[in-house]
């Protein structure tokens, strides 16, 4: 019953025009269909809020591991979850690298936009450094990666270091990654709000637009924050013509102002979601993306 609620849910993104099916190009149920290959990691709360939890894969072996935190996207809406991202999740534990697959609190959940989204996916990715007390981890190798909208919200966790102490979104001692990886990211707030995307979803997001928020948005659009500080890959599908624009604007937007960390990745036989798939043929550029980073 949950996978047939969520196939339906995923249906109606598909109709709402959020993705341009294509010959050959993947769609939500290609995705789907996979659900059914292994179990959710360890779950493991961060925060006392239910959605305030991660699942944790981490790969046989003694370690220490290095580590990706992975941020799943759907518009930053509450009715789209972690549970596509955990073929992702397995394959890279089997590649000798542990998962911290985080959930937290989107728009239509309480406490779940501005700030509270944001300051969930900063107390998730310190939350690793607990967890290494616990299992073996190494904090010194830590990749965060997110898919579309968290894409964005991984651009974000790599710029951390710039948010001012007297900041809604403060957090002290943020773990800063090793590098980001941000697979077709949904980046470009301000183009994102002046096109209603997502039922406006980012003035619902933001409360209200980036005239009215100047200094929010300071510190949640990426482009805003450039250069971020940490070394990123931006990877983004040929085929996904509703939200690679997006991720190019903000690699346009950064480079312009000297973000020389910036690695661009067109992958050639993708859309939105190969991106995410291990079974895919551009799932080579995703694990080299994130070995890139990793000693």
């Amino acid at each position: 019953m949950k996978l047939k609620y969520r196939l339906g849910a995923l249906v109606l993104w598909l109709c709402s025009g959020l993705f341009t099916a294509q010959a050959d190009i993947m769609t939500v149920e290609d995705l789907l269909a996979q659900l059914s290959a292994g179990e959710p990691g360890t779950q493991i709360a961060y925060g006392n809020d239910p959605l305030q939890f991660g699942e944790l894969h981490v790969p046989e072996g003694d370690g220490p591991f290095p580590v990706v935190v992975f941020i799943h996207g759907g518009c930053w809406l509450a009715m789209y979850d972690i549970t596509t991202t955990r073929p992702l999740a397995w394959a890279l534990r089997d590649e000798g690298i542990a998962v911290w697959n985080l959930e937290y609190r989107r728009v239509g959940n309480p406490g779940g936009t501005y700030p509270g989204l944001l300051l969930d996916i900063g107390s998730g990715i310190d939350h690793v450094k607990t967890l290494a007390a616990d299992y073996p981890l190494d904090v010194t190798q830590v990749v965060v990666m997110g898919h579309s909208a968290g894409g964005h919200l991984a651009l974000w966790a790599g710029a951390r270091a710039k948010i001012p102490s007297d900041h809604d979104l403060y957090l002290a001692d943020p773990l800063l990654p090793a590098g980001v990886v941000a697979l077709a990211p949904a980046a470009a707030l301000t183009q994102l709000h002046q096109q209603g995307t997502c039922d406006n979803v980012i003035d619902r997001l933001m409360h209200g637009s980036p005239a009215e928020h100047p200094d929010r948005y300071a510190y949640v659009e990426p482009a805003r924050m450039a250069p971020i500080g940490v070394r990123h890959t931006a990877l983004m599908g040929v085929h996904d013509t509703d939200w690679t624009p997006f991720g190019e604007a903000y690699v346009t937007a950064a480079r312009a102002i000297g973000d020389d960390t910036i690695e661009r990745v067109m992958a050639p036989e993708s859309g939105h979601f190969e991106v995410i798939n291990p079974n895919s043929t551009t799932w080579p550029l995703v694990l080299k993306a994130v070995r890139g980073y990793l000693q």
